[in-house]
């Protein structure tokens, strides 16, 4: 009997783990501080910075099943996903690593034992094809002379992408750092499937199917090209979970592996079609892995970066479902069935479930409305059509502008017996690639990030002042054997009191002091295991050796101390009031207030506001020790610290709690006691994205300031309206209704106005083809008037065109209203459009009245001489 995708996922870390591997957890999603990323698309992409150097684990080798996403920027599949046998936006990367460790004879050893061994994946060893790169003979040995594969089975793949070191057998991490050949593992599913082996002509066929890719780390690439060999050789290796089960569950697609085939049955029964072999029901299945992790990992839909390639999955998902028959929202009843075939590996889901449901369910209702908008201007659209081919410059900005997909234009156009300009629309699409390339910013020299070998020991949770000696100088970004006066620079120490910013909490600020030399410090960063003390020496000189004394700033580091204290009692006063769906996504603590993003699925109530800071001042009256406690990882989960988002933590953690209030994983300075925090006062409570609420907040003596001001502000509104504060609601509520009766009296003045001035201006009207045409330049006017007194016209004229203008600001306002009898043959809309051209603006509307603006206050009156030619030749 064949395996489940989650013994498979389970035996591959059971194997490493055996093998002295550390078996480490998936990482989120969104990469954490790697800005040349849009998603974690690979499993070495949580361990990069040890792989970089710039960070050091406490194993030497590990293993994981990480989640990732390929749908935007260079990994982008999503066009394919649904349609082939092995695209998907959200895949498994199961992977071993070694850090300095093992090498190239042990991770291709322990890969072929794993593959064909009777009491793992039991694989026919003569179904397994290997290839290296061209030049590596040690590879090449180990696969013929130690492991036995045939001379035949083993392929030397060169640089057969146009460069030197551009191969699918050469992995590079970008165009700079770590890189090397890597050896790829094959199966031959047999010959009644067409294709041919890596290197051939047929290669692209669905015969040979790569499974495993083992990468050798043994160069780091200099931005010239240059090839360095590392220090430490490493090892990163990736296997698809999908196609390692597709193999192992002897099917040919992924899509036929139980997991699917689970997801697919729920696809069809939330969309209500029976047709199993519908394509859309791959989509829908595939999408909804994608959308839940992410949304799972703090990604909200939006227009922009994560968020905009988010939302184009799940329209692409809503799009298919509606395809497949689905009545109402449906998508979001997937969370559910995906929690469940997806076992261990959906944890993560599960604790977010109800957030996740929420923000899926509010996207595809959205996307509703915008379906409803697009086919409404479509059909302007097609209304206005010379010829049967819709632009695709048309095609394009209905996508683009409104999120209208280009395959439902398709559609509406095909049923209308037109066509779309596909090629015309593949150029704007190009462009839009091109132009989101150009500003993503996700690129960096690798080589370019300070790196230190050198640990320094944090002990500022015990004091504020030490000596310490110099370990490392950079300047300008390079290592230096000495500052003098007046350089910025970053000095490493063995030891320091000062925090290095992390967890949202800002780095300390202080001195350096030296017998003869003072560094300001202004900041402090960690690189790797070493703290960072960035500034500026303001005096003598600093050279590696020296003995400084290592001084923070006491009074800001108290501030800080105070808000982060407070985060935590806000977190949980959030769960207790909100629920526990209220997670975090992020968070700011400095010395001046503390900011903390969180899930939520609408705005704050007044009264939410105020029980979640009546509890936070509670629990600060109740004075709690703030504690902490050194323990295992799984121990402080067990007892239900709360991690916090975007955090990596060790085996061994932090755990600091706040009576039996807050319990959470933090590395951060506190208060001694909750009672220390004095005062805690929301100042703002808004969305961010959707789903994601942020508040700030003050502490202490910014509370007390900020009470102190509300205070004086209502005390200079009670002066200014002669009350006090028992009367003070009261006298400002006569105010407002004073206020309201007057806007009524004026507005009654301005429509009388617009009555008289209408009812004179009709006697200018002249006849044209038995309609009357009316058309006038109003000087004083106010434009909001302007509608007022056509439709007092219309009433007045019966069967009439009125164009009626004024100038305010600098700026033209125009209207044109057109009786019903008429409107067949003079549209309102297409007679605004023309005269906005004409004075530099654009406008619409209605056939029966349409506005416009235009800044070229000059061509006014040309413009509306124009009209009487354009009416006539329309009647």
């Amino acid at each position: 009997m064949s395996k489940s995708t989650a013994e498979i996922r389970q035996a591959f870390l059971d194997f490493f783990h055996s093998k002295g591997h550390q078996v480490v957890a998936s990482s989120s999603l969104v990469p954490n501080n790697d800005p040349t990323l849009l998603f974690t698309n690979a499993g070495m992409n949580q361990f990069k910075d040890v792989f970089l150097g710039q960070d050091k684990r406490n194993y030497s080798r590990a293993t994981t099943s990480q989640r990732c996403v390929r749908a935007g920027g260079k990994h982008n599949d999503l066009e394919n996903v649904g349609y082939t046998a092995r695209h998907h936006t959200f895949f498994e990367m199961l992977g071993n690593f070694s850090f300095g460790d093992y090498f190239k004879q042990e991770a291709i050893a322990f890969a072929w034992e794993l593959l064909t061994a009777p009491q793992w994946f039991n694989l026919p060893k003569e179904r397994l094809w290997v290839t290296v790169y061209e030049t590596d003979d040690e590879a090449y040995d180990i696969w013929a002379k130690e492991i036995g594969v045939p001379a035949e089975r083993i392929i030397r793949i060169g640089d057969n992408k146009g460069a030197a070191y551009a191969s699918d057998n050469f992995w590079q991490m970008g165009d700079t750092g770590p890189c090397g050949p890597c050896s790829e593992i094959f199966y031959d599913h047999g010959d009644h499937i067409w294709g041919g082996p890596p290197g051939s002509p047929e290669e692209d066929g669905d015969r040979y199917i790569e499974i495993w890719n083992i990468v050798f780390m043994q160069f780091n690439r200099q931005a010239d090209g240059t090839m360095q060999p590392l220090p430490k050789p490493s090892v990163d290796t990736g296997m698809g979970l999908e196609r390692i089960s597709a193999v192992l569950q002897h099917v040919n697609s992924n899509y036929e592996i139980d997991l699917f085939q689970k997801l697919i049955n729920a696809v069809a029964e939330v969309t209500g079609t029976s047709d199993l072999t519908n394509k859309s029901l791959r989509v829908v299945a595939d999408h909804i892995r994608s959308c839940a992790f992410l949304v799972a990992d703090g990604v909200i839909p939006s227009n922009e970066n994560r968020g905009y390639v988010l939302r184009r999955i799940i329209r692409r998902a809503v799009r298919h479902g509606n395809m497949l028959g689905a009545k109402g929202t449906f998508f979001w009843k997937l969370v559910a069935p995906l929690i469940d075939v997806m076992g261990g590996a959906g944890d993560d889901l599960q604790r977010q479930q109800a957030q996740v449901e929420q923000v899926l369910r509010s996207e595809e209702e959205q996307f509703a409305k915008t379906l409803e908008r697009g086919l409404a201007l479509l059909d302007d659209e097609l209304a206005k059509l010379k010829g049967n081919v819709l632009d695709g410059e048309t095609v394009f900005r209905l996508y683009d502008t409104f999120g209208f997909p280009a395959d439902l234009t398709a559609d509406v156009c095909r049923e209308r017996n037109l066509k779309i300009d596909e090629e015309g629309f593949e150029r704007a699409m190009e462009q839009q690639r091109q132009r989101a390339r150009d500003a993503s910013g996700f690129g960096v020299d690798y080589n370019s990030v300070i790196r230190v070998d050198e640990s320094t020991r944090f002990n500022g949770y015990e004091q504020l002042e030490g000596n310490a000696t110099v370990k490392a100088i950079f300047v300008d970004g390079s290592e230096a054997k000495e500052i003098s006066a007046g350089q910025q620079g970053v000095i490493i120490l063995d030891q320091t009191p000062f925090y290095g910013e992390s967890g949202g909490q800002v780095g300390d600020t202080g001195t350096l002091q030296g017998s003869n030399a003072q560094f300001m410090v202004s900041d402090t960063q960690k690189y790797a295991q070493a703290f960072g003390h960035i500034g500026k020496l303001v005096s003598g000189h600093l050279k590696i050796g020296d003995r400084l004394d290592a001084q923070v700033d006491a009074a800001r580091r108290a501030r800080i101390r105070l808000n982060h204290s407070a985060t935590h009692l806000l977190h949980a006063a959030l769960r207790h009031e909100l629920g526990e769906h209220v997670a975090q996504k992020g968070s700011l603590v400095n010395d001046k207030y503390l900011r903390f993003d969180f899930s939520h699925f609408e705005a704050m109530k007044p009264e939410e506001i105020r029980r979640v800071e009546d509890m936070v001042n509670e629990h600060i009256r109740r004075n709690h020790a703030v504690t902490t406690h050194i323990m295992a990882l799984e121990d402080a989960k067990a007892q239900g610290a709360m991690a916090l988002f975007g955090e990596k933590y060790d085996d061994r953690v932090r755990v600091l709690s706040m009576g039996d209030f807050s319990t959470e994983l933090c590395g951060g300075t506190h208060a001694s006691r909750t009672g220390d925090i004095g005062l805690f006062r929301i100042v703002s409570e808004q969305g961010t994205a959707a789903g994601v609420r942020r508040i700030e907040a003050v502490t202490g003596e910014g509370a007390l300031r900020q009470v102190h001001s509300q205070s004086e502000q209502l005390h200079d509104v009670a002066q200014l309206l002669k009350a006090n504060s028992s009367n003070l609601t009261d006298k400002v509520k006569v105010m407002i209704e004073h206020a309201r009766s007057l806007e009524k009296e004026l507005q009654q003045l301005k429509d009388q106005q617009a009555a008289h001035e209408s009812a004179s201006l009709g006697s200018n009207a002249i006849d044209l083809n038995g309609a009357k045409l009316l058309v006038s330049q109003l000087d004083g006017t106010d434009p909001k008037m302007l509608r007022t007194m056509v439709d007092d016209l219309k009433n007045q004229l019966k069967s009439a065109i009125i164009v009626l203008a004024t100038v305010s600001e600098g700026k033209v306002s125009l209207i044109a209203g057109v009786t019903k009898d008429l409107t067949d043959r003079v549209k309102a809309g297409e007679l605004i459009s023309e005269l906005a051209q004409r004075v530099g603006g654009k406008g619409g509307g209605r056939p029966d009245m349409a506005q416009a603006g235009g800044n070229d206050v000059q061509a006014l009156s040309g413009a509306l001489a124009s009209v009487e030619s354009w009416v006539k030749a329309k009647l």
